[in-house]
């Protein structure tokens, strides 16, 4: 069973990953005891770790707020994201299991969705599917941790870009050459796609932030 913490945690993240509360924004633990039904313990609590994750910030005699979204933050994320993605997907071909691939091979089809030819909310939400699904079929929990929280901090910035972005831009493919190595168990084409994937996004998502 899932504790309040958690439940506080995800609830607040989700929010602030998905737009709902804006960058900047004045985060009260007592207003979010009273909107999420919980005592002040779990939500300081949820606050604490969103500060070490960095979607919060918390200022003496100021208060604490939805992180500010800022070019450097695309770039020093992809910085990081380039190395260890590509070793997510080379440890994803060596190691998922039959299932593994059989579920990132369906999560992959519905990129054949004509929807899916643009950049959409959709989109983001499909793509963000298949980066945790390597990420657990990598099968290694440390990596998967900090994978998962600079995704979560990536997944805010491109829907902070995607306000900005035309409803027809539109997208590759590559996503799928990443899963396609990975079932075909090929860990150097896995990796070269995974970095060939996150490059082109970043250069992309980068352009409308600077707009």
């Amino acid at each position: 069973m899932v504790g309040l913490a958690e439940q506080a945690y995800e609830r607040i993240r989700d929010d602030i990953v998905f737009l709902r509360v804006e960058p900047g924004a004045p985060l009260d633990d007592k207003e979010l005891s009273a909107e999420l039904g919980m005592s002040m313990s779990p939500i300081r609590d949820a606050l604490k770790r969103l500060t070490l994750e960095r979607l919060v910030v918390t200022y003496p005699r100021r208060g604490t707020f939805v992180a500010e979204i800022t070019v450097s933050d695309e770039q020093w994320l992809t910085e990081i994201r380039l190395n260890l993605e590509g070793l997510a997907a080379a440890l994803a071909a060596a190691r998922a299991t039959p299932d593994e691939r059989d579920a990132l091979s369906t999560l992959a089809a519905r990129l054949d969705d004509d929807r899916m030819n643009h950049i959409t909310s959709e989109y983001h939400l499909l793509d963000y599917e298949i980066h945790k699904a390597v990420y657990v079929a990598a099968h290694n929990p440390y990596l998967e941790a900090s994978l998962t929280q600079y995704l979560n901090l990536m997944m805010r910035i491109w829907h902070y870009g995607l306000r900005r972005v035309p409803r027809q831009h539109s997208v590759g493919r590559d996503q799928q050459e990443v899963v396609a190595a990975i079932v075909a168990g090929d860990a150097e084409a896995a990796t070269l796609a995974a970095r060939a994937h996150l490059g082109d996004y970043s250069v992309a998502v980068r352009s409308l932030l600077i707009r």
